[in-house]
């Protein structure tokens, strides 16, 4: 199926460029055509001027304007997905605007800020040892970003199985937690279509997020195994074409989730060796999985290094143990790297 089969649906793709570079490329916004001539729009972008004047103009190459925009769908509570969302809403007739509730704190105007809780990561990020100009860098950097969105007014919440008409199509929610908790993706079945958003990627991994509960709560939300849980669920499922949040429309996404799965065993078989000589801290071993990485991005790779222990751990070789108020990561028992699993006939 070609995008110009996806017009013929209804349902159009608009590109966005955003500045994040470990994103994979310009966010993907869709637009679909709803029966009663009106708009509901998968994803808003960023909020920055260039993003926004993108967003106008792939509009008026579609023929349309974000007047017609009558219901836009968050996928997750990332900048790059909602934060024009309040944008739209003010070009036209103030459009509703739904989340899954797991995310809809993100996206709401009522919700806590990134400068709520930067005092709380910042105390995480101790624990784990990263060094204390890193952990500057990272909530400098966290702070910056959010500048990129403005939240929105009574966001709706929006469940599993929640139906998104359009004109020649009729979208399932799915609920996916993992890179988010509240991720939701649109599903086709009829069509065998799915628009993912980050949930699912051809050429990169979604980054699991550290994610931190009422008063900094540790352990409120473990991403890469609800991840992994969720791309069992994808995999089950029967699909002709993949609609990503960055990239073009793919196939075989059975070979894709496959290969995703062969990675992050790669990754934890590298945390493995890294502790066979003894107990080390989630800096320590931040820094032996990314070596070259810029201290403004370590909010991503000791989310990444933290998620693959939480499922080393809870497969029972790993274990995190706390002194003088600090933690460290020690290996259980040795283990060789698993084999990724035999594609199933389906």
């Amino acid at each position: 199926m070609t995008e110009a089969d996806l017009a013929a649906l209804g349902v159009h793709r608009v590109a966005i460029p955003i500045p994040f570079v470990a994103a994979g490329g310009p966010v993907n916004l869709y637009v679909i055509e709803a029966p009663d001539g009106s708009l509901v729009l998968f994803d808003a972008g960023l909020g920055s001027e260039e993003a926004q004047a993108a967003l106008q103009a792939g509009f008026a190459r579609l023929g349309r304007s974000l007047r017609e925009v009558s219901r836009i769908v968050i996928s997750h509570g990332h900048v790059d997905h909602f934060g024009a969302a309040r944008f739209v809403q003010e070009q036209g007739g103030g459009a509703a605007v739904f989340a899954h509730p797991g995310d809809l704190g993100k996206i709401d105007e009522a919700g806590p800020r990134f400068a709520d809780q930067a005092p709380a990561f910042g105390a995480h990020f101790a624990r784990l040892g990263m060094p204390a100009e890193v952990r500057e860098a990272v909530l400098r950097s966290g702070e910056r970003s959010y500048g990129w969105s403005r939240r929105v007014e009574g966001v709706r919440p929006l469940a599993e199985g929640a139906v998104v008409e359009g004109r020649h199509v009729r979208f399932t929610v799915r609920h996916f937690p993992g890179h988010t908790p509240g991720l939701i993706a649109l599903h086709e079945p009829r069509l065998g279509l799915l628009l993912p958003a980050d949930h699912l990627l051809e050429r990169i991994s979604p980054n699991p997020l550290i994610e931190l509960g009422p008063d900094g709560r540790d352990g409120f939300f473990r991403p890469l195994l609800a991840y992994l849980e969720s791309l069992a669920r994808t995999r089950a499922l029967d699909l002709s074409l993949v609609l990503p949040g960055h990239g073009p429309p793919f196939a075989e996404h059975r070979a894709v989730i496959d290969g995703l799965t062969a990675f992050y065993l790669k990754r934890q078989a590298r945390l493995a060796g890294a502790l066979v000589d003894g107990a080390r801290s989630g800096w320590a071993l931040c820094s032996a999985l990314f070596p070259t990485a810029k201290p403004a991005d370590a909010f991503l790779t000791m989310s990444e290094t933290v998620a693959n222990l939480e499922v080393m751990a809870a497969r029972g070789e790993v274990v995190r143990e706390e002194r003088d108020g600090a933690w460290s990561y020690r290996l259980l028992r040795s283990r060789r790297p698993r084999q990724p699993p035999a594609p199933r006939a389906m």
